[in-house]
């Protein structure tokens, strides 16, 4: 077991909320070349995407927001689409954050190689249900309060994929029972984690463009692309940071719910991580 420092990312112990929040940063910081070159590509893809429907929807940068309330339903399904595509880069960066996250619980810092390479890493099912969890998001947004049940309960589709190597229709069961457990802790701690980095990223978005506009480096023309920009690099730090932040409450959940941490102390040694960590079928 790793040592239960302060600067551990995982103690194999139930932490706090701060330590939670605190865990996901350093697990992001600790495996930076992974994931954030992937969290980069795929955000910027999501703002490319989202391009033709800001456009439709008659919103303009930085913040993206319209006008009036007169197109209001363009807009509300800008955002949801905006809600699916987060949830699904979410949950694929979420497959090397899970297993950097397993490392670091028992012990060892996974290589960049190692996180990004395809054997035993369950690309394919996490492949499989990205599409589901995007479109149940979509949905749920555009419900509108019901976006919230959903974000919090689907936070352990990847973990429960990657590390306790269940089936996929059961990773979408075991990722609501686990959120749900003590009260709906990590339900509520999943929200809380977005909405903290939600605040964060308006914060640096809106920042970063007034900032350039202000020293006069957003020429005529410009403004879409570079806006698009700045939100592919605000949303990439925070998306990488909010998949850590799923990892290690997945973990932690086990640890206060499940006993992961009294099963690892027992565990014969040199048994393989993936069994070790594995739930019992």
């Amino acid at each position: 077991m790793p040592e239960a420092g302060p600067t551990a990312v995982l103690p194999g112990r139930p932490l706090t909320v701060g330590e939670l929040l605190d865990s996901a940063v350093l697990l992001l910081r600790g495996q930076v070349a992974a994931l954030l070159p992937l969290a980069a590509a795929l955000a910027l893809g999501e703002q490319l995407l989202l391009l033709p429907l800001r456009t439709a929807a008659g919103v303009d940068p930085p913040l993206w927001w319209i006008s009036g309330f007169n197109d209001f339903a363009p807009f509300w399904f800008l955002l949801g689409v905006g809600a699916a595509t987060e949830a699904m880069i979410i949950m694929l960066l979420g497959n090397p954050a899970t297993r950097a996250a397993a490392g670091a619980l028992l012990g060892h810092r996974a290589t960049t190689r190692r996180l990004l390479r395809p054997t035993g890493a369950r690309w394919g099912a996490t492949a499989l249900l990205c599409p589901l969890v995007g479109a149940a998001m979509l949905l749920a947004s555009l419900l509108g309060p019901a976006w919230f049940v959903g974000f919090a309960l689907l936070g352990a589709v990847t973990p429960a994929l990657v590390l306790d190597r269940v089936g996929p229709l059961r990773a979408l069961a075991r990722s609501a029972t686990l959120a749900l457990r003590v009260d709906g802790r990590a339900a509520a701690l999943r929200v809380l984690g977005y909405l903290v980095w939600w605040i964060i990223r308006v914060g640096l978005g809106w920042g970063l463009f007034t900032g350039l506009s202000t020293l006069g480096l957003v020429a005529s023309g410009w403004a879409v692309t570079v806006a698009t920009l700045a939100w592919a690099a605000v949303n990439a730090v925070a998306y990488a940071v909010l998949a850590c932040l799923d990892a290690v409450l997945h973990l932690e959940t086990r640890i206060r719910t499940e006993g992961l941490d009294i099963h690892l102390s027992r565990a014969p040694a040199g048994m393989p991580p993936a069994a070790l960590l594995a739930v019992r079928r």
